[in-house]
Parts: C-alpha cells; structure tokens; sequence
C-alpha cells in the first residue's frame, strides 16, 4: 500500500523521527500510514501566558476574555485597588507592583503574550523599555492613539531600542473592527492575539496551533487504570466544528469528557469507541460533515475529519 500521509501536509520524508520532527514544527498532529502500520507523533505544547501590563476598564475584558480562549493570565498594575484577584478572578496570577520591577519577577519567555494597557505613555514607555532587555515574546501589543505611540516609539529609538523589535510592536493594538467600548476593544486585541498564536510564521517560531484540551489532557494525567478509550481529531478540513488536537474520553458507562465537536461528528465514532475499550487495538476513522446524512440532521457545520479511536484503559 502507498504511503499516506494524515495531517501535516508538509511532512515528506519517512521515518517516525521526521514524523515528530514535522509535530513539533507544525504545532499539529501527524500522522502517516505506510501499509497497516502507524506513525503517529501529537505536539503538546504548555498552555501560554497572557500577561496584562495594566489593570484598568480595558484589562478586565481582556483578563477575562484571554481566560476563555485557554491562556493563564497574569495581571499587573502599581495600585492595589487595580491590582487584586477580586477584580480580576479570572486570572491565574495578580500582581501589585512596579511594572518593571513586575515583569522581571516573570522573566518574559518566547511563548508569552504580552499586552500594555497602562494608564499613561510614560508606563508605558518604562515597560516597553524593561520588556526590551529581554527575550521577546511571541506577542507584544500596546494600546494607545496613533500620536501616543509615535511619541513613545521616538523617544525609545532615541534610547537606542532595537528598530526590528519595535517594528515588530503592535500599536495601535488589536484588529481594527472599528471597536469603542472596553469589551470591543478587548475583542479586537484577543482577535489580534490569536492570529499572532494561530496564523503567524513569519518569526519561524514554533506555535502550537493544536485544538487540545488541557481538561482532557488532566484526566488522562489522573486515571491512568481507568478503562476508556480516547478519540483525538488528527485532521480537520473544511468548516468542521473542532481542529486537529481535539480530545474526547469515552468511558464503559457512557460518559464524555471533552468533546470533537457534538452531534454528527461525536455519534460518528462514539459506538465504534466503545468497542475498543479493553481491547488494545486502535482504528482511524473518517468522518465526512458534508454527507447527505449530515444535513437532514440539520448540521451547519460541514467539512471532513479523520479521528484517531484508541484504546486507553
């Protein structure tokens, strides 16, 4: 049988190293079939921080809307009454504190997401100033009038700031969707960020663009000796309602934890799921969101997705 290749489509060469090779690079599932065996390698990536330089009307949507979308955010402002877990719940980590005294306490890492939503230039400019020391982020935004961040770019280029990093600065922050209130404005950067964390190659960094579930992932850390089987999405086409990544467990008794995106698409492998339960077998199976079967259902999603079943117990 021809080699085949599921996921990754950039992955050429054979061999299970090149296969995790191309996982990594990719931030994606691989997997490839070469007759009736296997190769498959699943990226795992830790979950990234969002870290909120300023706690004011902007940062509490921000805070809250980065929470939703799976990022551990951090939050930090020099006033105690901006700074503190009960206005932001949401966050992992509230820090009141100098804002460069701040950020190197959190050593700035490459996977890091980093918004200045401070209350004035000159707060801004200090961060801008300490975050250039060091190592730079995946994402660097700043809020702010056009006029503002002339201001501040000017006088940091005078200081002698690298001219690549600061190019690379996003400022004004946020899609331009043309948003007013603190919430669309907050839509708008996390729109931003997002693309940054799921489009973006140009700094040939390594992304995770996986649809993983950190939940799921957690459970399987925790029950180890529990029979169940476990049903990833190893590619996703079209307009289906989950990417590559997603996880489902799929307990003996019928329970669910996580999901590959409800209705036609879970009733697809879920009895297939069940079966191998205790059976150390796996299957691939192809799931196809456009049948005609698909839509008497009344699907709005369409699209195609193989999904790995395996057994997990």
């Amino acid at each position: 049988m021809e080699r085949k290749l599921i996921g990754g489509a950039d992955v050429a060469a054979a061999g299970a190293e090149a296969v995790g090779a191309g996982a990594i690079s990719q931030g994606l599932p691989v997997c490839v079939r070469d007759g009736e065996a296997w190769e498959m390698a699943e990226p795992f990536f830790p979950k990234e921080r969002m870290i909120i330089l300023g706690g004011g009307h902007v940062a509490l949507p921000v805070a809250e809307f980065g929470a939703k979308v799976g990022f551990l955010v951090t939050v930090v402002d020099d006033r105690l009454s901006f700074a503190n877990p009960g206005r932001f719940p949401m966050a992992e980590q509230v820090l009141c504190d100098d804002f460069g005294h701040a950020i190197e306490t959190l050593e700035i890492r490459e996977s890091d997401y980093v918004v200045i939503v401070t209350r004035g230039h000159r707060h801004d400019a200090d961060c801008l100033r300490m975050i250039g020391k060091g190592t730079e982020p995946a994402y660097l935004g700043m809020i702010g009038s056009r006029r503002r961040v002339a201001m501040v770019k000017e006088q940091l280029l005078a200081e002698g700031y690298d001219a690549g990093r600061l190019e690379r600065l996003k400022s004004p922050i946020g899609l331009n969707i043309g948003g007013v209130t603190p919430e669309e404005i907050a839509i708008s950067i996390i729109a931003e960020v997002i693309s940054v964390k799921r489009l973006s190659r140009e700094d040939k960094r390594v992304h995770s663009r996986s649809d993983v579930d950190f939940e799921v992932l957690k459970r399987l850390s925790e029950e180890a000796d529990v029979p169940k089987a476990v049903v990833t999405v190893i590619e996703s086409k079209g307009s289906s309602p989950r990417g590559a990544g997603a996880k489902m467990i799929v307990y003996a008794d019928g329970r669910l934890l996580g999901s590959i995106g409800g209705g036609c698409s879970e009733a697809a492998v879920l009895t297939e799921a069940r079966r191998m339960i205790g059976s150390g077998r796996y299957k691939v199976v192809h799931v196809d969101l456009t049948a005609e079967a698909a839509e008497d259902e009344g699907m709005v999603c369409g699209g195609v997705m193989d999904v790995l079943i395996e057994d997990f117990g």
